[in-house]
Parts: structure tokens; sequence; C-alpha cells
């Protein structure tokens, strides 16, 4: 418990010098924002989007999927479809 009050003490020290310690110009977050606004972060990021819009997608489907089976089985068993046992595992 003391070791996560140190680590959360530690984090909560780094985020303040962060936002309020000049460095030059800017803060650290400062930098932070124009380095992440800049044109190559912003083709970066549509890279990224391009290469892995589809693989996300497919995931994506396939979450959506498993979640609509569990729900259809939640409203099986709440409506009283079968018996009180759950079905047996099928290899």
């Amino acid at each position: 418990m003391i070791k996560l009050l140190i680590y959360l003490a530690i984090a909560a020290g780094l985020a303040y010098c962060g936002a309020t310690v000049k460095l030059g110009k800017r803060t650290f977050f400062g930098h932070v924002k124009a380095i992440w606004a800049t044109e190559e972060v912003q083709d970066l990021k549509d890279g990224v989007k391009e290469n892995i819009g589809p693989a996300a997608q497919t995931v994506k489907n396939k979450v959506h999927d498993l979640t609509a089976d569990d729900e259809n089985e939640k409203k099986g068993s709440a409506t009283g479809s079968g018996s009180a046992a759950p079905a047996p595992a099928t290899p």
C-alpha cells in the first residue's frame, strides 16, 4: 500500500512538472502537443489507420458477434427456453 502511494506521488510530481516547468518556449506537454501536430505525425497516423483499419474492423466485428451471442444466450435462459442445467460442452 505504501509502495502504491509512493508511485502515485511520483506520477503526480512528474505530471505537475511536465505541465508547469518551461523547457525553452514550452513545457514538456507543450512540446509533445507540438510534435503531435506536425505533418509527419499526421502522415504516420493516416498510414496506421489505412493499414490497421481492416484488421481492427475485423476484430470489432468478431467482438460484436461474441457479445451478441452472449446476449442471445442470456435472453434465452431468462425466458425459460430449457432446463435449468447448462448444456454439456461439445468438443
